[in-house]
């Protein structure tokens, strides 16, 4: 597939939907071994292993497109859009989508989405502006 600059859009929609599917695939099969709520050490670690990996994932895809600053914000709300209208489904049926987490663990989880879906927007939104070269 080529990576030309005007399939920036579609390649956004389909690395936020990646990302969301390999996610929710992981949290299903082992998010009980890692999600736990009760430990307050464990979910701040969580909360701050996002920063770098979901700026790392979005800053790679400004990059290789080499999107300036608004089609950076454009990117990252197409990257976060398709996890954000899947985890809706997630949230509202936690149990069954997640049925090794109790069912307590919802309000948690959907605190810890909301948070990864702001940190790629930000990436997008502090994207520095690059310099045209002549």
């Amino acid at each position: 597939m080529k990576t030309s600059k005007e399939n920036y859009p579609l390649l956004s929609f389909i690395v936020g939907f990646l990302v969301w599917l390999v996610a929710t695939i992981l949290f299903r099969i082992a998010g009980q071994h890692f999600f736990m709520v009760d430990n307050a050490l464990v979910m701040i670690i969580l909360y701050i292993i996002l920063i770098p990996a979901l700026g790392f994932v979005a800053t790679t895809v400004f990059n290789k497109f080499k999107l300036d600053h608004l089609e950076s914000i454009k990117s990252a709300a197409l990257m976060v859009l398709p996890g954000m209208l899947l985890d809706t489904v997630c949230i509202q049926f936690f149990e069954s989508f997640f049925p090794n987490m109790p069912e307590i663990y919802s309000k948690t989880f959907a605190s810890w989405l909301m948070f990864a879906y702001a940190i790629v927007l930000i990436f997008g939104l502090l994207r520095k502006k690059q310099e045209t070269k002549a």
